[in-house]
C-alpha cells in the first residue's frame, strides 16, 4: 500500500464506488465484492452494487442498489457471485454505454470497480476512454447538468485495477498467485477501479477439482487397467494443465506454450507402454483445451484417445468436464488474495493523484506490486506471451514436470548416497517433497537412501535404498509415508555420525518443521567433534504451524489452512440456523499465529487471538462489546479464533467463561478444539506443487554441492553455506546457510522474530468492522513487465 498523511476513515469522504461482476464467475469474487465495499464503507465513500454486470449498469433502474456493511455478510464461502454476472450485448454499443454513464451521473458514482475476464477489461477500458465525450452527449441532450470536468474528482484521477496475472505464479508468491489470472490497471475520467480475479482464483479450484477427480480413478485403478486423457480449460494458456499434471504425477501433458516435439506420437505410446509394463494399472494425459502441434494444428483429446487406442490397444477414456470446473467453495486462498487485493486496490485508488499512472494491483509472492496496465494488456494480448515473471516460473515448472515425467535415469552411478528423512509432526505435502526429491536424485544419478522414523532412525540405523517406483502414488498422500518423529539429534550425535559411516551417507535432505531446523543447527555444531557430519546438507520446512524461520511459507500450512477454513464455514452455517451465537475455535500452531491469522481472514471471524499480538482483558472486554452490538445488527453470529498457545492465562475455557457471563442474555456461546485434524487430510494442490518444488530444488542443490566439497577422492563440507535451508523469502526461493538463521529465530517459543502476515492483522479487524488505523506505509513498488516468446523446448528424450 502506498504511503498517504490522510485519514484512511476520511479518504474516501464525497467518493461514491460502484461494484459489478461482469463475464464468467469464478471462486474468489465475493470475497473481493466483500473487501470492496466494507473498506469503501470504512474510507466513509458510499457503495453501490450494481446487479447483473454490465446489463445492470445499462438498465440502471432497481439493478444499481446501496450496500451495507451486512449485505456482504455470510458470502466468503460461496462460489461464483451473489450480485450475479451477465454478458452484455448493450454495453458494447455506445448507446448502451451512454445510459451506463447516464445511471453513474444520476447517482454520483465516481469510481467503478468491475470484477471479471477479458471481455470486461476491453468494455471498462473503451466506457473510461470515451467518458468525457458521453458526458458531453448526454449534456447536449439535455439529460445531465454535469460537464466532464465537474465529474472528475480529482481532474485526471487514475484507478486500480488488478488480476492474478499471467507475470505472477503461486511459487514466486505463495501464491504465490497460481496464475493465469489477469488484473490490471487502467485510468478513466470516472475513476475505473477494476478487479480482476476471475482466472486467478479460478486457477486454485478447478486444480483442487481434478485431483480430487484423479483421487477417484486412482481407486477405481485397482478394479480395471486403463488411460485416461482429461481436458483442462486454459484457452490458449496451459498453466492449468501443467500444474494439474505436476500435482497428480501425469504421464503426459499438452500445453499451447510448449509444442512436442515431432514424432510426440511415437514417444507418448512408448512412455505409456513402459508404464504399463512397470505395473502402472492407470495412465493419465492431461490436455489444455488450447493444445497445438509445432505445425499449428490443434491436439484434441479425442485425437490422443484414437492413437493410444490404434497404437496400444489400451482401454482409453475420454473426460471433459467444461463447466462443472467453475462451481464450488472458494479455497482459503482465493478468499484471502480476494479480500487482500480488494482493500489494496481501492486503497491504491483513494491514494492515487492526477499523476499516478495507470498500473495493475497484484500479488508477487507475499508482497503486493503494481505493473503498469498498458505493459500488461499487451502481454495479454497475444497468445503464448507472457512476462519475464510468468516465463520464468512456467519454465520452472515446465522443467521440473519435464524431469519428473519424462528423463530417464542415467545408466551410469554417481557413488553418491543421498539419505531423506521427515522430521517434527506429519504434515500434508511432506511426501510430494520426498518423491520429488528421490526422483530427481535418482535421475543425477544418486543412489537415494529412505530414512524411517526421522533422526531415532537415522540413530538406530533404520535406513533402506528407495526406488523410482518406490515413491508411486506418494504426490496425493497425507502425512509421513517415511515416518517421522520430534526427536532431535542432540542425544544420538555419536549413533547418527556411526550410521552416516555405515552407509556411506554424502548428504541430508531433512523435511520438517522446527525441530528439522533446530536438528539440522545441532548436526551444524557437531561438525567440530564428528567429521562423518561434514556433509552437504538441506532443510526443506514442512510444518502446518509455518513457523520456520528463513521461510515466508512451509509445507503443510495450506491444506491445514483450508482445513480450519472449511471446518469454520460449517461452523457458522449453524450459528446462521440458531441465531445469536458465537463459537470460540481452538487452532494449532504452537506459539505462531500464522493459521489462526489466516483463518481468520479467510472466514470471515470477528477476532483471532495469537501470541504474537498481544492482548489484555481490555481487549476481551472490547471484542465483547463488539459482538454485542453486532448482535443488534441482521448478523446474529460470531467467529472468534484462538492459538493454542496464545497466552497462558487467557485459555480457551477462560475465553468461552468470560464470552458467556458477559454475553449471557444477548448471545451464548460454544468452544470447538479443532486438534490434529489440522495435521491430516490430501493435500491441497499448494501444497504438492510447492513439496515437489522445493524437493526438486533441494537436491539440485545438494548436487551442485557435491561437486563443490569434492577433494582429494573425498567429500567435505564444513562451511556454513553447505548446510542450509530452502525457503520462500517473498518471491523467490533461496538457500540460507542455517547458522545465519539463528539470530531470526525466537527459540525459546519456536518460532521466527519477525513474520511477514502480521501486517495483514489490521485488514481482518477492519473487515469485520473495528474502527483501527490501516496502516498505507507498506509501498506496493512499480515495476515492468517485460514481454518475451516462450522459447520452443529441445525433444524431451531423444
Amino acid at each position: 500500500m502506498s504511503h498517504t498523511s490522510m485519514d484512511p476513515t476520511k479518504m474516501g469522504v464525497g467518493r461514491s464506488i460502484a461494484v459489478l461482476t461482469s463475464g464468467g464467475d469464478a471462486q474468489g469474487m465475493n470475497a473481493a465484492v466483500r473487501a470492496t465495499v466494507r473498506v469503501g464503507l470504512y474510507t466513509g465513500a458510499k457503495v453501490y452494487f450494481v446487479h447483473e454486470g454490465y446489463q445492470g449498469l445499462v438498465d440502471g433502474g432497481d439493478n444499481i442498489r446501496p450496500a451495507t456493511w451486512e449485505s456482504v455478510s455470510m458470502m466468503l464461502q460461496l462460489g461464483g457471485t451473489v450480485i450475479g454476472s451477465a454478458r452484455c450485448m448493450d454495453f458494447r454499443g455506445r448507446e448502451g454505454r451512454t445510459k451506463a454513464a447516464l445511471n453513474l451521473v444520476k447517482l454520483g458514482i465516481t469510481n467503478l470497480c468491475v470484477i471479471g475476464g477479458d471481455g470486461s477489461l476491453t468494455g471498462a477500458n473503451q466506457f473510461r476512454t470515451e467518458w468525457s465525450t458521453l458526458l458531453i452527449d448526454l449534456l447536449k441532450a439535455g439529460k445531465t447538468d454535469c460537464s466532464p470536468a465537474g465529474h472528475a474528482v480529482p481532474p485526471g484521477f487514475k484507478s486500480c485495477k488488478w488480476l492474478g496475472f499471467k507475470s505472477l505464479d503461486t511459487t514466486t508468491y505463495y501464491s504465490n498467485s497460481l496464475h493465469k489470472v489477469r488484473e490490471r490497471r487502467t485510468s478513466i475520467d470516472v475513476f475505473l477501479l477494476f478487479l480482476l480475479i476471475h482466472q486467478c482464483n479460478l486457477t486454485l479450484f478447478i486444480i483442487k477439482h481434478w485431483l480430487l477427480f484423479l483421487l477417484s480413478l486412482v481407486r477405481f485403478r485397482n478394479s480395471h487397467q486403463r488411460t485416461f486423457i482429461l481436458e483442462v480449460m486454459g484457452r490458449h494458456c496451459g498453466y492449468l494443465a501443467l500444474v494439474t499434471a505436476l500435482s497428480c504425477g501425469a504421464d503426459w501433458v499438452f500445453v499451447p506454450e510448449m509444442p512436442p516435439e515431432e514424432g510426440w506420437e511415437e514417444h507418448l505410446c512408448r512412455r505409456l507402454a513402459n508404464q504399463r509394463a512397470r505395473g502402472c494399472r492407470l495412465n493419465v494425459i492431461i490436455v489444455a483445451e488450447g493444445a497445438m502441434s509445432r505445425d499449428g494444428n490443434a491436439i484434441s483429446s479425442e485425437d490422443i484417445k484414437k492413437l493410444v487406442e490404434k497404437s496400444l490397444g489400451f482401454d482409453t477414456r475420454t473426460t471433459v468436464l467444461g463447466h462443472v470446473q467453475r462451481g464450488g467453495t472458494p479455497s482459503a486462498f482465493d478468499r484471502i488474495l480476494g479480500s487482500r487485493m480488494g482493500v489494496e486496490a481501492v486503497m491504491a485508488l483513494l491514494e492515487a493523484t492526477p499523476e499516478t499512472p495507470a498500473c495493475v494491483v497484484s500479488l508477487s509472492g507475499n508482497q503486493a506490486v503494481r505493473l503498469p496496465l498498458m505493459e500488461c494488456v499487451q502481454v495479454v494480448s497475444v497468445p503464448h506471451r507472457l512476462g519475464s515473471q510468468a516465463e520464468e516460473s512456467f519454465e520452472n515448472n515446465w522443467n521440473t514436470y519435464k524431469m519428473l515425467a519424462h528423463i530417464n535415469p542415467p545408466d551410469t552411478k554417481s557413488n553418491i548416497n543421498v539419505a531423506i528423512l521427515n522430521v517434527g509432526a506429519p504434515c500434508a505435502g511432506m511426501n510430494a517433497a520426498v518423491r520429488s526429491a528421490v526422483r530427481i536424485g535418482i535421475i543425477q544419478g544418486h543412489n537415494m537412501l529412505a530414512v524411517h522414523d526421522g533422526f531415532e532412525g537415522l540413530a538406530h540405523g533404520n535406513i533402506e535404498p528407495i526406488t523410482w517406483t518406490g515413491v508411486s502414488g506418494w504426490t496425493g498422500k497425507g502425512g509421513s509415508e517415511l515416518g517421522t518423529k520430534r526427536v532431535l539429534p542432540s542425544k544420538y550425535i555419536e549413533e547418527i555420525s556411526l550410521t552416516i559411516a555405515k552407509f556411506n551417507i554424502h548428504s541430508l535432505v531433512i523435511i520438517g518443521g522446527f525441530e528439522a531446523y533446530v536438528g539440522g543447527l545441532e548436526l551444524v555444531t557437531a561438525r567440530e567433534k564428528y567429521e562423518e557430519l561434514c556433509i552437504p546438507m538441506v532443510v526443506i520446512p514442512a510444518t502446518v504451524s509455518n513457523n520456520v524461520p528463513g521461510s515466508d511459507f512451509s509445507i503443510g500450512a495450506d491444506t491445514a489452512l483450508n482445513t480450519i477454513t472449511s471446518t469454520c464455514d460449517r461452523i457458522k452455517q449453524s450459528a446462521a440456523g440458531t441465531k445469536r451465537r458465537v463459537f470460540i475455535i481452538e487452532t494449532m500452531g504452537g506459539y505462531c499465529g500464522y493459521l489462526a491469522t489466516m483463518a481468520g481472514l479467510a472466514a470471515g471471524a470477528d477476532a483471532a487471538y495469537i501470541y504474537e499480538d498481544k492482548f489484555s482483558i481490555r481487549d476481551l472486554e472490547t471484542n465483547v462489546e463488539h459482538l454485542v452490538q453486532k448482535m443488534k445488527t441482521d448478523v446474529k453470529r460470531g467467529l472468534i479464533l484462538r492459538n493454542e498457545n496464545c497466552n497462558a492465562n487467557y485459555t480457551t475455557d477462560f475465553i468461552f467463561a468470560l464470552y458467556s457471563e458477559e454475553g449471557k442474555g444477548v448471545f451464548d456461546c460454544r468452544k470447538n478444539i479443532l486438534g490434529h485434524m489440522q495435521q491430516g487430510g490430501t493435500p491441497t494442490p499448494f501444497d504438492r506443487n510447492f513439496g515437489t518444488k522445493m524437493g526438486s530444488k533441494a537436491v539440485l542443490w545438494i548436487t551442485e554441492k557435491l561437486k563443490e566439497v569434492y577433494r582429494h577422492g573425498r567429500i567435505f563440507a564444513n562451511t556454513p553455506d553447505s548446510a542450509c535451508l530452502l525457503g520462500m523469502r517473498k518471491r523467490a526461493l533461496t538457500f540460507q546457510p542455517l547458522a545465519d538463521l539463528k539470530d531470526q529465530t525466537d527459540f525459546e517459543h519456536r518460532i521466527p522474530k519477525t513474520s511477514w502476515w502480521l501486517k495483514l492483522r489490521p485488514i481482518m479487524k477492519i473487515l469485520a468492522k473495528y474502527n483501527i488505523p490501516l496502516d498505507t506505509s507498506e509501498h506496493a513498488h512499480m515495476e515492468h513487465v517485460i514481454k518475451k516468446k516462450l522459447s520452443v523446448p529441445e525433444p524431451l528424450m531423444k
